[in-house]
């Protein structure tokens, strides 16, 4: 057998492709195999692989496959920053400038004003709506208002009788509020299935159980006007009439809904148009 040459009696090492080579001397390699040795290797360096013999070497030579764990790469705060996706600045039309142009974002106009700024800054070709959007002191504000020209499709209240019953059996629903007495309330429960999912269940909460149904029918036939909070946010967001709507409508409308939200849960409030910039607006 040949001498092992002097190059492999002290350490050295190789590279190959992603794993670092490890050549020893005999000695040293029977230190790696034993399993003292070995216990120790993997309680420093765990998931090494040791003791593989190569065919085409010495016997006396024992290649130890170290694989090179690389550090990870940490970037530093500027970088992270350059890598972030940007959002490309928002990019406005030649109308909604234009619009833009004539109010004064520093102003808070007084509501005429602001109806009348509402009126001439839509760019729709359509007219839509005049709108009120409201920040206030805090979540889950939320009512129902009589706005006086609050205009929108009257509700179809039907008063328990009948000849509603038997449209319910057959499943022809065709009323939106449904009215009942208390006596009435009997013949209704084996049907609770059918309207409960629909909200149509008559029940003392919202009212729909009266004593005298057809004394209430002309009341629940009014539209109502709700309003409530965003979810995670203080903020309103309502439609206080039409743009076709005269502009002392509007007005009444608006001061009504402060009214009822309560001028002191307002901190901030703007009008506009369905297509077009906001405007600031005092309460007044």
């Amino acid at each position: 057998m040949r001498a092992l040459p002097e190059a492999w009696e002290s350490r050295s090492v190789k590279k190959m492709g992603k794993k670092k080579i490890t050549i020893v001397s005999e000695e040293e390699s029977k230190k790696a195999r034993s399993p003292t040795e070995a216990k120790k290797k993997s309680a420093k360096a765990p998931g090494l692989a040791g003791g593989q013999r190569i065919k085409d070497m010495s016997a006396t030579a024992v290649i130890i496959n170290e694989p090179i764990l690389a550090e990870p790469v940490q970037e530093t705060p500027e970088e992270k920053k350059e890598t972030e996706i940007k959002k490309p600045p928002k990019v406005r039309g030649k109308k909604y400038l234009k619009a833009k142009a004539l109010i004064d974002p520093t102003i808070a106009y007084p509501i005429n004003q602001a109806i009348q700024l509402a009126k001439k800054t839509s760019y729709s070709k359509f007219g839509g709506s005049i709108e009120a959007h409201f920040k206030v002191t805090r979540k889950g504000l939320a009512g129902e208002a009589s706005l006086p020209y609050h205009k929108a499709k009257e509700k179809k209240v039907a008063v328990f009788n009948k000849e509603v019953l038997e449209k319910i059996k057959e499943g022809k629903i065709d009323f939106e509020v449904l009215l009942a007495s208390p006596a009435d309330m009997a013949s209704l429960v084996p049907f609770a299935k059918v309207l409960g999912p629909k909200g149509l269940m008559p029940n003392p909460k919202n009212g729909t159980i009266v004593p005298d149904p057809q004394s209430a029918k002309e009341k629940f036939s009014q539209p109502s006007f709700t309003y409530k909070t965003e979810s995670d946010f203080p903020l309103i967001h309502t439609v206080i009439g039409k743009f076709d709507q005269k502009d002392e409508e509007l007005i009444a409308n608006f001061k009504a809904l402060v009214t009822t939200i309560g001028p002191t849960n307002i901190q901030k409030a703007v009008i506009k148009a369905s297509i077009g910039p906001v405007i600031k607006a005092s309460l007044t």
